[in-house]
């Protein structure tokens, strides 16, 4: 493993969080805006293996937001576009692309089984509510975060330790056909979705456990909310002790 291309975070958190990262292996579940960024920043990062799971296609109007995907990529499969470019940042980090769907909590599990932390990049409930799932029974740290208009918030799960997705979120927000979104805002998030992961895989910093970080880019505010774990939550009321900070605000 190269010290130069390193050089600059290994100033910060050192040669043994270096070397675990190399080791390391992280799920990113979603190839558009956010998970552009933050496959970029994990790849730069020099963890040990990234994979991919998307099913989509890359369309023109995903161009303002998803910055992997180029405009001769449209068309193709989100996880070949992305996989190929990440290559080519940085040929030390093994890319595996899976064109897949999650389609059901038990094909989720075999995917987040084998890695040691996933990235929550999803685009709709259903999904991250299952995504959310599976990491609760694999035991599998979650970093999660999502984005409309010019808003948009981020939280980590690590089951047994504090509250699940289901607990923040007991009732699936509203759906809609396309969210709105201004193109600098998923890169901001996914960028700091990345930095999530990265302090799980070294232990380095204090990661978002039991709170919500709610950032408003139009306004340029910033605040962070404490959450519970709710006693009866479907999913993961079974696991250890819930954790019981005081709520310092809402959740989006």
């Amino acid at each position: 493993m190269p010290a130069s291309r390193y050089l600059r975070q290994i100033m910060v958190w050192g040669g043994e969080a270096q070397e675990a990262l190399a080791s390391s292996r992280v799920l990113v579940a979603g190839l558009g805006g956010l998970g552009s960024a933050a496959s970029l920043y994990l790849t730069a990062a020099g963890v040990g293996k990234l994979v991919l799971v998307d099913h989509d296609w890359v369309e023109k109007s995903d161009l303002n937001r998803q910055v992997l995907h180029w405009d001769r990529d449209v068309g193709r499969l989100k996880v070949e576009s992305a996989a190929e470019k990440l290559r080519m940042l940085n040929p030390e980090v093994e890319v595996e692309p899976i064109a897949e769907k999650l389609s059901s909590v038990e094909q989720a599990v075999r995917l987040v089984s084998g890695v040691d932390v996933v990235v929550d990049c999803l685009d709709n409930w259903p999904s991250r509510f299952l995504l959310n799932e599976a990491c609760v029974r694999a035991a599998k740290p979650l970093v999660h975060a999502a984005v409309e208009g010019a808003a948009g918030w981020l939280t980590v799960v690590k089951p047994g330790e504090g509250p699940c997705l289901r607990c923040i979120f007991p009732r699936a927000p509203p759906e809609k056909s396309a969210i709105p979104v201004i193109g600098p805002l998923p890169g901001v998030l996914g960028a700091a979705e990345a930095f999530e992961a990265l302090k799980l895989l070294t232990g380095f910093g204090k990661p978002l456990l039991g709170r919500l970080f709610y950032l408003d880019l139009a306004e340029a505010t910033v605040e962070t909310f404490s959450l519970r774990k709710r006693l009866d939550c479907p999913v993961c009321s079974q696991q250890a002790n819930p954790s019981s900070p005081a709520r310092s605000g809402s959740a989006p």
